[in-house]
């Protein structure tokens, strides 16, 4: 049997009302949740001794419910005999609550009678459109509201909250003589997810309550938790409740169909007034071929570990959904600048939304996946911004047991720019804490089996200074002049993680491309020069490094400042694949020997190119690792090794 209108004019209509109803019988018809649902925010608003009415009651069950609970004084009102005969039968124990065929636009009820005017989807039936037809029959009926309303009375309507109805809303409300508040009921909208009877679009509870004249606007909202936000425009409110709608209608989209095998989707969480997400998901699908497939679980990164390729990339996360065999997996990321109590904590605060990216035919409990039982330590050691980097962080996180120094450039949060290990050491009693130079971290791993003690060195991009401070302390005699434009990075560095200058480290503050380009005229030559500059144009899929240094221009300088066997070592860090090859195309037109070292869980890829005679092979490749693996422990930086010639080996890749 059809039960929904033909169109949606028809649920202002009064023959399509009395239809529906002889069509229903007495079973209730439910708009946006029962009492249940809806009975906590209902009872924060609604005391028993209100004088309560019930516009457009249909057949619901909420005056009934309302009435076994101790709220007597109920009037209810529809414009359908049909309904209003049914439910008088219906609840005719209920002795005190009335059920009057009524037009709600045009009541006979006197001024100011009641307390509280209830709207549960009346509104939302009455408003299909914003023609003029319907903005008259609507003004009708907010007259009447306002009119049988008393001084301190409430209209609280339950709608969907479209944005015309919204708006009228605004229009009709917001001034100084009514407090007007928005809340989210998410119990209505799970309840009608889980029934499939209803809409699963958000459910909001509007609250108007009507004052004297008032010295400002009081606007309030509240989408999540407890907390009710000030706002101060008709328009901020209406911004917030879109983005709640926007986001539902993703989340609806997700619960019915599945994402192609090469795309994600992520969303944002926000904690109410604050402006930066405390969580991001990202939702991925995969064809469900295998019969024991899981079908859904959720995986919380902990803190720290969200910049690493399994987490922080897209490719990683297939990976990572692939191994755990979930159809769909939702990977949560805890952003920097908040605080997080506890796994479950989290657990806790991510399960709402976790039900609401339920794919079609998951029942039962979700299961939470994680590593560990904890939700792992991020510190925030300094914080600040320069022109050139903008804003940054320095941070310790725990990572496996082990603490780590790390610099973020926060409009690039997923990419760590430098990385320390940080261990404690014991000198006559005292302990303190400090860089352990010996731990590079994984790309700075690969410009170490070019060197040798007779080099001389530039190093463009300072950032915390680690490869530098490893290579002078591996290295007596070697010569290295590093080079970075931003004067802040150079102090952070040597703050927070122990860089120092000497006669054989030269700093030079100074543009990379003024660097190549004035060295390559004075005819100076160098060993190795190893770019590791941070990018900011990263709408190009690029990280590192800036577009202009991988251009002719500095690739010629680069070449010309090289000796006859030096190396130009390149970092690069881009997530186009068609940019990618033109780069690398480009590097080809001015050396002749190219090779790739790329870990598998690595976004980075470290590029060594050559004008002379050497040719790397895997054999001198790994001759010059073990050589580096044999100085590091000579100078005591590290136990067995600095570089894993397994994984150095396997990521090799030929390029000429």
């Amino acid at each position: 049997m059809n039960l929904l209108p033909k169109s949606h004019k028809q649920f202002s209509d009064k023959d399509y009302w009395n239809n529906f109803f002889k069509k229903r019988g007495n079973r209730a018809f439910e708009w946006y949740g029962e009492y249940l649902e809806l009975c906590s925010q209902l009872h924060k608003y609604i005391k028993p001794k209100d004088a309560i009415l019930i516009t457009g009651c249909g057949n619901s069950s909420l005056s009934a419910d309302l009435y076994d609970v101790g709220y007597h004084n109920i009037i209810n009102i529809d414009v359908s005999e049909v309904v209003i005969k049914q439910m008088s039968s219906i609840n005719s124990e209920r002795t005190d609550m009335k059920f009057l065929c009524m037009d709600a636009m045009n009541t006979v009820f006197k001024d100011e009678e009641f307390t509280v005017v209830l709207d549960k989807g009346t509104l939302d039936a009455l408003m299909p459109d914003d023609t003029a037809e319907t903005m008259s029959r609507i003004d009708k009926y907010f007259s009447e509201v306002k009119r049988v309303l008393r001084l301190g009375g409430r209209y609280i309507c339950v709608s969907l909250l479209q944005s015309h109805i919204l708006n009228k809303l605004l229009e009709v409300f917001c001034d100084n003589s009514w407090m007007f508040r928005i809340v989210r009921c998410h119990e209505a909208e799970e309840k009608n997810a889980n029934d499939g009877d209803g809409t699963t679009m958000p459910v909001f509870v509007v609250i108007a309550t009507k004052f004297k004249a008032m010295s400002e606007l009081i606007l309030e909202v509240c989408l999540a938790g407890e907390k009710m936000i000030r706002l101060s425009t008709p328009s901020e409110l209406a911004g917030y409740v879109k983005s709640t709608q926007d986001a539902a209608f993703v989340t609806n989209g997700l619960a019915k169909t599945s994402l192609h095998e090469d795309n994600e989707v992520s969303l944002d969480l926000m904690q109410p007034g604050e402006d930066s997400p405390r969580y991001t998901l990202y939702i991925v699908d995969q064809k469900r071929n295998h019969q024991t497939l899981n079908k859904y679980a959720v995986f919380i990164v902990p803190q720290g570990r969200e910049s690493e390729w399994l987490f922080g990339t897209p490719s990683g996360r297939r990976q990572l959904q692939d191994s755990a065999r979930f159809g769909r997996l939702v990977v949560a990321v805890l952003h920097r600048g908040h605080t997080f109590d506890s796994l479950d904590a989290v657990k806790e605060e991510l399960a709402h939304a976790a039900r609401m990216l339920i794919p079609y035919g998951f029942t039962g409990q979700i299961p939470f996946l994680s590593i560990g039982n904890e939700v792992g330590r991020r510190e925030k050691v300094y914080e600040g911004s320069s022109p050139s980097s903008g804003p940054f962080v320095v941070e310790d996180v725990e990572v496996e047991g082990a603490t780590h120094r790390r610099l973020v450039f926060l409009d690039n949060q997923s990419l760590v720019q430098s990385e320390a290990k940080l261990k404690t050491i014991t000198r006559k009693h005292k302990s303190r804490v400090v860089v352990d130079f010996g731990q590079l971290s994984l790309y700075h791993q690969f410009p170490g089996p070019a060197a040798s003690s007779t080099w001389r060195a530039a190093v463009l991009g300072l950032g915390g200074g680690g490869l530098c401070m490893f290579l002078r302390r591996c290295y007596d005699d070697l010569k290295i002049t590093a080079v970075d434009l931003d004067p802040t990075m150079l102090k952070v560095a040597q703050d927070y993680f122990e860089l120092k200058a000497d006669d054989n480290l030269e700093i030079r503050i100074k543009d990379g491309l003024d660097f190549l380009r004035e060295e390559a005229e004075a005819g100076s030559l160098y060993s190795a020069v190893i770019l590791d500059v941070d990018s900011k144009q990263r709408e190009l899929g690029l990280s590192c490094p800036p577009p202009a240094f991988v251009e002719d221009e500095a690739l010629r300088h680069t070449a010309r400042i090289l000796q006859p066997h030096g190396h130009f070592i390149l970092n690069l860090v881009c997530r186009d694949t068609e940019l990618q090859k033109s780069i690398i195309d480009r590097v080809k037109c001015h050396f002749k020997h190219l090779v790739s070292l790329k870990l598998y869980e690595e976004v980075n890829e470290i590029i060594f190119a050559s004008n002379g005679e050497y040719i790397y092979t895997k054999e001198k490749i790994e001759e010059a690792g073990k050589s580096l693996n044999a100085m590091a422990r000579k100078k005591n930086l590290v136990n067995i090794r600095c570089v894993d010639l397994k994984d150095l080996l396997q990521s090799i890749s030929y390029l000429n």
